[in-house]
């Protein structure tokens, strides 16, 4: 299912904003970042999102003008999102590869520069999220996804796919990293939980 699709694409666009977040974290301390992640995450926004998910989204969004044009006016100009979230990328991109050919430079604004891309990127998706895939879902006859259908890629996710390219493997080490961490802190979390609740059961049961 397309929908489907561009929702696990979300999902996989979120990670990359949560790593790139982290190595922001370490640019504003003026500490070394890990220029190959860096480079991979700009490198995979360029690619995958701006070449195969968003022209998907732009499909299925002008079916829905067809289908239900008070749906789509409520939504907007998500094409004119598109390109807005294009442009950001560019900044963000620049303003890392300055970063990294040049540690003087005031590493304050390219993480700024970098930071609008990210809240850009969640806006957009949450938007898409609330609004946008539930109309189409709504509204798209069975034969609108039939002719959508041919047009999606077939082209593997570079870092997500089970035949990711190699040139993204510190940044999938990476990911895979942060995952382990949240993990651990959600493990620890819980069992501070349990442990506060046995505390509580003990001197509630001596009492």
């Amino acid at each position: 299912m397309i929908i489907e699709r561009l929702r696990q694409e979300h999902h996989n666009v979120e990670r990359l904003l949560a790593v790139l977040e982290r190595e922001l974290k370490v640019l504003d301390h003026a500490s070394h970042t890990d220029d190959e992640v860096l480079r991979g995450i700009m490198g995979y926004f360029a690619l995958y999102p701006e070449v195969y998910h968003h022209p998907q989204e732009d499909l299925v969004f002008a079916k829905l003008k067809i289908r239900d044009s008070a749906a789509a006016a409520k939504i907007g100009d998500l094409a004119s999102d598109h390109r807005k979230g294009t442009e950001l990328l560019h900044c963000a991109a620049q303003a890392v590869a300055a970063v990294l050919a040049d540690p003087e430079i005031l590493r304050e604004k390219a993480a700024k520069t970098c930071r609008d891309f990210i809240e850009h990127q969640r806006r957009h998706m949450k938007m898409e999220e609330r609004d946008f895939f539930p109309a189409a879902l709504r509204a798209l006859e069975p034969q609108d996804w039939t002719e959508i259908a041919p047009t999606a890629t077939s082209h593997n996710d570079p870092v997500f796919s089970d035949a990711a390219e190699q040139t993204f493997d510190a940044l999938r080490a990476r990911i895979l990293h942060l995952a382990r961490e949240a993990e651990t802190d959600r493990y620890c979390e819980a069992f501070a939980r349990i442990a506060g609740d046995v505390h509580s059961d003990h001197w509630r049961w001596r009492f």
